[in-house]
């Protein structure tokens, strides 16, 4: 595994113009190239650390994989100077990705899916039923969940430069924590755990969030099961349109005690009703 931190000399300026040289703790990135039975498939920027989780998590995310056994064997490859490219083995039987997503690929540092016209594509290969899910949440348990985050963000705390993903169980219990550079990395690690351990789909989750909730981020939790996806800021117009469609509780400014909940509200217990 590659550092996940640096430390860089840097000029400490206060505001009477006073100058102190130190150094300073930095998170690394570095690229992530993602072959599939040796054909690249993507490259993304990541923090070095759980790539193989990150991997298994992005396979499952596009809908190439669904089981850990879909999965015949990862390896970094000997061509590669540094952990920097990782080759994917698919069991008998999985289709690797098509030409078309490819090409996606290629062209766009997302997760190749961009736009309303991709909603209806998705729902097509949706494999959960999240809208059926009877968890039930409480706002103090909810409330809770951006400090037992940030609690757990050791790397963060050192550097102040990386995201993080957590995955919490119906009573507010941390199952995982995965920090990155790129939040879309950060879930996908959560994702490949998960799958390596045989729990997906999610059902009865919720997905904790640093900063806001993108269309991406959104897909991923719907492609993992996760019925309830949590963001210490807010969430993009596509982002709610997505979740609405498939059925998922969205939920942003979950600060303190108060948040907004932009769609699956009746998953939400409480004692007041809606104004």
């Amino acid at each position: 595994m590659g550092r996940i931190t640096v430390r860089r000399p840097v000029v400490k300026v206060g505001t009477a113009g006073v100058r102190g040289r130190r150094p300073d703790t930095l998170a690394v990135e570095e690229p992530l190239e993602i072959r599939v039975a040796g054909r690249p498939l993507t490259i993304t920027m990541r923090t070095p650390g759980d790539d193989f989780e990150l991997v298994a998590g992005f396979l499952a995310a596009e809908g190439v994989i669904a089981r850990p056994d879909d999965l015949l064997a990862m390896r970094y490859c000997a061509d590669a100077t540094e952990q920097n490219t990782l080759d994917v083995a698919l069991a008998d039987g999985v289709e690797p990705p098509s030409e078309l997503m490819r090409r996606a690929f290629a062209t766009t540092s997302a997760c190749g899916v961009c736009g309303k016209a991709s909603i209806e594509a998705l729902r097509v290969r949706r494999p959960y039923d999240i809208a059926s899910d009877q968890v039930r949440l409480t706002p103090v348990s909810l409330a809770a969940l951006p400090d037992r985050l940030r609690e757990a963000q050791r790397v963060f705390e050192r550097t102040g430069g990386l995201h993080a993903a957590g995955l919490f169980d119906a009573s507010g219990g941390l199952l995982v924590l995965r920090e990155d550079v790129g939040r879309h990395n950060a879930v996908d690690k959560v994702v490949g755990w998960a799958l390596a351990k045989g729990l997906l789909p999610l059902s009865g989750h919720v997905l904790m969030v640093s900063g806001r909730a993108s269309f991406e981020l959104t897909q991923k939790a719907a492609q993992a099961g996760i019925p309830v996806l949590a963001a210490v800021s807010a969430p993009s117009s596509l982002a709610v349109e997505l979740a609405e469609d498939a059925g998922m509780t969205l939920i942003g400014f979950l600060r303190g005690e108060t948040m907004n909940v932009y769609t699956g509200a009746h998953r939400i217990e409480a004692d007041a009703p809606v104004m």
